[in-house]
């Protein structure tokens, strides 16, 4: 018999899971109930004593074999603590109820904590997008939502998470470049709290499947790596530099155009090519200088 391709890979297809709320009881009335076959144990073992075997030993053996069975099924749960149940393998449901609980004895129970999780992984060297190699960590706050996903669709959900966490940082590092001086591009260091909604996005996409949800990301270390640390420090110097000095020229400009429009209007002094532009190369030198300058005072004529 033929099987299709299509049938090949519905049946290699995972199984997934749903949480749903398992058929359980409250342990305090079944406290009640083991409390009432200890009594009738108690009670067939002083008819055995008051020389009435036959229904004082029925009365003690009921009573032994209710109290154990009932005992049996007893469990605890935790505030933010849940238990799966199952049958012979088979998925029952889940318990989230705190407190004392029970459920039927050849049911099994699997306890897993919903509470938040917070993880901090390990320091990634992964290159940048224009290929500089950099060192990026990041705080992860994760739960537990569907109990079903997390036990039976994934081997161990808890490693799941961490190789995750691993995989979308280096992701997110690869994507983006650590720092644009310009400041026209998206980048890790100067635009964390994108680059953390981004990083909680596609970390959310690959531990849906183990019922995780993801509340909170953000980077914790940011750096280049160790070996082109003092290169690119240098480089980011300079690029600094480059821009003050872009801003003071700039400035610079505006203050020279200024103080001739001024001079002009308020007819102060006439100034011919030759001087004008001796007084603005005079004027840029001293606005754009590191140093303080000195002046030099002249006692002749303007033109000597």
């Amino acid at each position: 018999m033929m099987i299709s391709s299509q049938g090949n890979s519905d049946l290699r297809a995972l199984r997934l899971s749903r949480e749903r709320q398992a058929q359980t009881f409250s342990g305090y009335a079944m406290l009640l109930v083991l409390l009432l076959f200890a009594a009738a144990a108690i009670g067939g073992f002083a008819l055995i004593a008051s020389r009435i075997p036959l229904p004082g030993a029925a009365l003690f053996v009921l009573g032994v074999l209710g109290a154990l069975f009932v005992a049996a099924g007893f469990y605890f749960l935790q505030p933010n603590q849940a238990a799966a149940i199952l049958l012979f393998g088979d998925y029952r449901g889940t318990d989230r109820k705190a407190g004392l609980r029970w459920r039927w004895p050849w049911l099994t129970r699997t306890k897993i904590s919903t509470r938040v999780h917070n993880v901090t992984s390990e320091r990634l060297k992964v290159n940048d997008l224009r290929g500089n190699p950099i060192e990026i960590a990041s705080n992860v706050v994760w739960r537990v939502t569907d109990t079903a996903q997390a036990l039976y669709d994934v081997d161990d959900y808890t490693k799941f998470v961490f190789v995750q966490i691993e995989s979308a940082v280096r992701a997110i590092g690869a994507r983006y470049p650590y720092d644009d001086i310009e400041h026209q591009e998206t980048t890790l260091r100067g635009h964390a709290d994108v680059v953390s909604e981004e990083l909680k996005t596609e970390l959310q996409d690959r531990v849906s499947v183990a019922g995780i949800t993801i509340d909170e990301c953000r980077l914790t270390h940011l750096a280049y790596a160790a070996e082109i640390a003092q290169a690119m420090l240098r480089r980011q110097q300079a690029e600094a530099v480059i821009a003050a000095r872009q801003k003071l020229v700039t400035g610079a400009v505006t203050m020279v155009e200024s103080a001739l429009q001024m001079l002009s209007e308020k007819e102060v002094v006439e100034l011919d090519d030759e001087r004008r532009a001796a007084m603005v190369s005079n004027l840029m030198v001293v606005l754009c200088s590191e140093r303080d300058t000195q002046p030099v005072v002249n006692t002749g004529t303007l033109y000597q």
